[in-house]
């Protein structure tokens, strides 16, 4: 066997593989007795036909599966043992290769296509991405009490509807004469009457009235741009232009009454912890919120640095090997030569891009979490809710855990959440030693925007 390569470029490579009867002739010896053995022929007790006849039947086919395997596992070992870190895998070249004869042919020569891994330096001169750290006020905090105060209250669905209740129905936009605008917008909507921007003119619209009642009120004057947005699921430019009167058909309504801020909610939130007063309840809320919020600005962090490596990302590419490599994946079987050209600039060589620099990242440091960070990270989640059982020690406990955590660890679909998180987390790691940045203060609403 002779195995052989020519650069065709600085990227590109084609290589040739010449299979001699004798690298085979053995491998299809074994197998064409195996055959023999188990062969039922017409006329012949099984097992007894003669070998000629066996090799008239069997051989071409059996010469094409072993030198096929043979081609395989040479070509491989001959990329291992060369070094050649490639793109992709190596492509058949049918052109060079030209039609195979395995019945009458002994030497056989293949002919590969390849690309080599363009040479890049990763450009962290020129990243200058931003680290936020989350600074929580007393706002902040009065906030996630009143929130906490309404997931824990008592909800009712009052007849009629009173002040702070939630409300739902059909809102159709009205013309300037007061009808139903033909072509307008006609979407269900819902939302919270102590949420709404001018409550004093327009809260009072909707007290006292029932299901199918009508109310009649502006847009613009009750939600912010943002707010129309969401509720009436248009597009941002047009939500900032919408100014109409809608016409809602009230379908009901709902309604929370807060639970007090009390012992028996500093239990609900946090069952673990002994909290005695107010004070201690509000120092927790604001150290479980800025480790929330920090988690999405180290999310937001790592996600600029690698948009930034990408952009610039200037090494040469091997284009059309590239995009005959995708098209033979067989991955997406609607992909045509048409559609990956048109989405080649924007989303195809950007992930490819992606790719590379991932691979040069993981050789400075191991991004993919192990399994054994995985059950740990799933034993804390496991460990905030969990109660010990009856008779069951410290030690008892753990061991429990880790059974269960490294249960749920098992199956990799169940945790990719979890998978993805952890190599955000070693990713962060990584570009704070390497780009040492001094992270910037700001407030959660600063931060809000940011996002």
């Amino acid at each position: 066997m002779n195995i052989t390569r020519e650069n065709l470029n600085e990227l590109d490579l084609l290589i040739k593989v010449e299979i001699a009867e004798s690298d085979y002739a053995e491998r299809v010896s074994k197998q064409l007795k195996e055959y023999q053995k188990k062969a039922t022929v017409p006329g012949f007790r099984k097992g007894m036909a003669p070998m000629g006849l066996i090799q008239r039947m069997y051989k071409s086919a059996i010469v094409a599966d072993e030198v096929q395997s043979l081609l395989g596992e040479s070509l491989y070992k001959y990329l291992d043992d060369e070094k050649l870190d490639i793109l992709g895998s190596p492509l058949s070249n049918d052109e060079k290769t030209g039609t195979v004869d395995f019945e009458k042919g002994k030497d056989f020569a293949f002919y590969f296509d390849a690309a080599l891994m363009p040479k890049f330096d990763l450009a962290w001169d020129k990243v200058d991405a931003k680290l936020y750290q989350i600074k929580i006020n007393p706002k902040d905090i009065d906030k996630q009490i009143d929130e906490i105060t309404k997931r824990y209250g008592k909800f009712e669905t009052p007849e009629t509807v009173v002040a702070n209740s939630f409300v739902y129905g059909k809102a159709e936009e009205l013309d300037k004469e007061g009808n139903v605008k033909e072509g307008g917008v006609s979407t269900f909507v819902s939302f919270d009457l102590s949420s709404i921007k001018n409550q004093e003119e327009i809260e009072p619209l909707f007290i006292g009235k029932k299901a199918e009642d009508k109310v009649v009120f502006n847009a613009g004057k009750a939600f912010t741009a943002a707010d129309i947005e969401k509720n009436f699921h248009l597009e941002t430019a047009a939500a900032k232009k919408f100014k109409s009167d809608i016409q809602l058909t009230i379908s009901g309504c709902s309604l929370i009454t807060p639970h007090e801020v009390n012992d028996e909610l500093f239990k609900k939130v946090f069952p673990k912890e002994e909290i005695k007063d107010v004070a201690a309840f509000r120092k927790l809320l604001s150290k479980d919120m800025e480790k929330n919020y920090n988690e999405q600005a180290e999310i937001l962090y790592v996600n600029a640095v690698r948009k930034q490596l990408i952009d610039n990302f200037d090494a040469p590419m091997p284009e059309a090997f590239l995009k005959r490599w995708i098209l033979g994946r067989g991955d997406n079987k609607e992909l045509t030569a048409e559609t990956l050209e048109a989405e080649w600039a924007e989303k195809y060589l950007p992930s490819l891009k992606w790719e590379m620099v991932d691979g040069a990242l993981n050789k400075i440091k191991t991004l993919e979490p192990t399994q054994n960070e995985i059950v740990d990270y799933i034993k804390d989640i496991l460990r905030q809710n969990d109660v010990a059982k009856d008779g069951e020690d410290d030690k008892a406990r753990e061991e429990r855990l880790e059974q269960s955590a490294r249960s749920i660890a098992g199956d990799r679909q169940n945790v990719q959440q979890i998978v993805d998180r952890l190599y955000s987390r070693n990713s962060c790691a990584l570009f704070k030693e390497q780009l040492k940045p001094e992270a910037e203060k700001i407030t959660i609403k600063e931060f809000s925007e940011k996002i």
